[in-house]
């Protein structure tokens, strides 16, 4: 089974780049974020005749998650326990397969110092509780997406640079700790632990060819799935050639 997690950083804007991806790639199901879509004008039929269902959850301007399958998803859940219709769109889970997966795109937080930031953690405390009480990570189950967070130095190409930043604050990095802690180990380092192995390079500075990154984009699986964990792969062709994401597609090929 391929596991894909993939910011596309506006799925209308990548949309050609996604549809050959899906061709080229072939992932059972794609967990999508930052769609910057209402439903409405989700480009549904596109992804149909490509060969995928989908299954929405989007917000126009921001944020924005989608399940792309070659299955239908069943039991799907869109939002945290408690969000109404105004709150972010950044969660939908489904199962497939007997696993189930939970894409996420977490907020990236601004600044250390901003109220985005508080709205951050609180967010990841929410997520916490609802992997402890709303899912049952006894069985198979990957949570996936854009964390936001680097979890580790060996995840950033320039550690001292970055210390204290958000993306790879002490705070938001326990926050990411006690989610592991509830039954999820992060499927690259059950893998590999060298370090640069990015997943984003922002657009500026040349950050891309410079090798200037952080790993970002998780696969964290339940206990179940350990020994099932494959390969790790990290696309970086798609962070390549005209207006790509700022993200590269991540894929987890479970036995």
């Amino acid at each position: 089974m391929k596991i894909a997690t993939w910011n596309v950083n506006s799925i209308r804007a990548r949309l050609p780049r996604v549809l050959a991806w899906l061709e080229r790639a072939k992932p059972d199901v794609a967990c999508i974020q930052e769609t910057k879509v209402e439903d409405e004008a989700f480009p549904r039929a596109e992804i149909l005749a490509a060969g995928y269902r989908a299954a929405i959850f989007g917000q126009k301007t921001y944020n924005g998650v989608a399940l792309l399958s070659r299955e239908e998803p069943a039991d799907v859940v869109r939002g945290l326990p408690g969000d109404g219709p105004e709150d972010q769109k950044r969660l939908i889970a489904a199962t497939f397969g007997g696993v189930r997966i939970v894409n996420v795109y977490v907020p990236n937080g601004e600044s250390t110092d901003s109220d985005k930031f508080s709205f951050k953690l609180r967010w990841l405390e929410k997520l916490r509780d609802f992997l402890a009480t709303g899912c049952n990570v006894s069985k198979p189950l990957v949570l996936c997406g854009d964390f936001n967070i680097a979890p580790e130095d060996r995840d950033v190409h320039d550690p001292e640079k970055w210390r204290d930043q958000v993306l790879c604050h002490p705070k938001e990095r326990a926050a990411l700790a006690e989610i592991c802690n509830v039954g999820l180990k992060d499927a690259q380092r059950l893998l590999s632990q060298e370090g640069k192995l990015y997943t984003w390079w922002d657009y500026r500075g040349g950050a891309f060819p410079r090798g200037f990154g952080l790993r970002i984009d998780l696969h964290l699986v339940s206990r179940p799935l350990e020994p099932k964990v494959e390969a790790v792969e990290i696309d970086v062709t798609e962070r390549k050639g005209a207006q790509p994401s700022d993200h590269a597609p991540v894929i987890l090929r479970l036995r």
